[in-house]
């Protein structure tokens, strides 16, 4: 008997290999799956200009981005945006500043749409190669109203499905599919009950390892988590020969995976 729905994940047609750079922009759930590829010794760079919850702030960080690299995952958290009044543009960051300034709008799906083709187009320039991956974060806006921030999500969602089709080289995971319909309970969330836990990120990260990373990826995880659990061993006695002997066997097994990966970096 099955007691769950799984989401089915679409193979893309590329596969991220050890250690690659990659480039991930929006919401605070970009934040936590990039840190994930951090820890995996990947080049991650993570919101470089600070965390980006909609479409148009989104563009504005790939508008200042110099190096786009192969892989590129953006994460969208909302279609509210907020505009300047005395401008009239939309900034990425209030910036502490009283909210009268600002006047709150929501963009429609054919302008989500359009801020995403802009975006992906732009990173196509910086890098022909280029392969974006396109997800929705789970987690839900509690000041938009439980409703609202369901309309929020379902307008990104539509947006995604219209743009999909004009870019070969375009993908969606679906990170929000997962949390809600596939672990679909409480017990996955954080204490403010909006947050997906650290468990609902590991799932989330495994069924990400499962259809986008290489073999060869898989090979060096394999041979990576070891050395990672050894590093974070903190020792009862640091200074016994005991001890000594465990690091001087880790730091062989760094130096083995240098040789075997030479843009491996502690």
């Amino acid at each position: 008997m099955e007691f769950r729905t799984i989401v089915d994940i679409e193979k893309p047609t590329f596969q991220i290999e050890p250690l690659e750079s990659v480039l991930l922009v929006g919401s605070c759930f970009a934040d936590r799956i990039g840190h994930r590829f951090k820890e995996e010794k990947f080049k991650a760079v993570v919101n470089p200009f600070g965390v980006m919850y909609n479409p148009a702030s989104i563009l504005h960080t790939i508008q200042r981005v110099e190096v786009v690299p192969r892989v590129v995952f953006l994460t969208l958290g909302t279609n509210h945006v907020y505009r300047l009044r005395e401008t009239g543009e939309i900034v990425d960051n209030c910036e502490k500043r009283p909210s009268h300034l600002f006047q709150e709008e929501e963009l429609t799906v054919g302008e989500c749409v359009d801020y995403l083709r802009q975006t992906v187009e732009l990173l196509r320039e910086g890098n022909p190669e280029v392969k974006v991956v396109l997800t929705v974060s789970p987690i839900r806006y509690r000041k938009y109203g439980y409703h609202g921030s369901q309309l929020s999500k379902a307008t990104l969602l539509i947006a995604i499905a219209q743009l999909l089709p004009q870019f070969s080289d375009l993908f969606y995971f679906p990170a929000y599919e997962i949390v809600n319909d596939e672990l679909r309970d409480y017990r996955f969330y954080a204490a403010d009950m909006l947050h997906p836990s650290e468990q609902t990120v590991d799932y989330i990260w495994e069924r990400l390892l499962e259809t986008y990373f290489s073999k060869a990826t898989h090979q060096f995880l394999t041979e990576w988590h070891p050395i990672r659990q050894a590093l974070d061993h903190r020792p009862f006695h640091p200074y016994s020969e005991d001890y000594k002997d465990f690091m001087d066997k880790t730091m062989n097994k760094i130096n083995e995976l240098k040789k075997k990966y030479p843009t491996f970096d502690l």
